[in-house]
């Protein structure tokens, strides 16, 4: 499994709020266990003041996403090391559920949860997935969806560097928004043209009686 993967978990966590909407998903022990996928092993751990600390972690990293997509890639890059700092992996290599041809083990890297409790796991496999990707491709790989209000979080792997919504919803409506938009300016350019040229008319015909 490639390391990168994991930058999954950081996106997964940041979405569960949507600020312009007053929204907010995690509000529960169960919104924890949700976020872990299938990893259900360490999901098992999480209690009620996992909430409180994941919420903390959860605006961290949407801060580093923000500094991203506004172009601040020094920021960005300082506000993950600050992450990584206060919340180290423990790498392993395993081979577990994955088989060659042969039967053998297929070896890859694994970031092992922090035994101290369930948010600072998730948070250091978060961290560690998020700088693995945008050391691999980039700062403004990371960005905020421009969809109004939407703001989700997503990891650009277009090979163009073209995205710029969290999903195929989002791009629909914006281009659909865009499109109503251009309509209605049509529209308004249409009809002072229209004023304009009743007004010529209006001065002509006063002018010639």
């Amino acid at each position: 499994m490639e390391l990168a993967y994991y930058s999954d978990y950081a996106v997964r966590l940041v979405n569960t709020e949507e600020p312009a909407r007053h929204k907010d998903s995690l509000t529960s022990v169960d919104a924890i266990r949700e976020l872990f996928g299938e990893n259900q092993q360490a999901a098992r751990r999480a209690t009620d003041s996992d909430v409180t600390r994941f919420r903390s972690v959860r605006a961290r990293l949407r801060a580093v996403f923000e500094a991203a997509d506004g172009g601040d890639e020094t920021l960005a890059v300082d506000l993950l090391n600050s992450l990584l700092l206060e919340f180290p992996v423990s790498p392993q290599i395993s081979g577990h559920d994955y088989r060659d041809d042969d039967g053998r083990p297929l070896w890859h890297m694994h970031l092992a949860d922090h035994p101290s409790n369930v948010t600072a796991g998730y948070a250091a496999i978060a961290a560690m997935g998020l700088a693995f990707h945008l050391t691999e491709h980039g700062v403004d790989r990371l960005g905020l969806c421009e969809a109004t209000p939407c703001r989700n979080a997503y990891l650009d792997t277009s090979t163009n560097r073209s995205r710029r919504y969290c999903s195929d919803r989002c791009a629909t409506r914006a281009n659909v928004a865009a499109y109503r938009a251009r309509k209605r300016l049509e529209s308004e350019r249409s009809a002072s043209t229209g004023r304009t040229a009743e007004k010529v008319q209006e001065t002509s015909a006063a002018s010639e009686s």
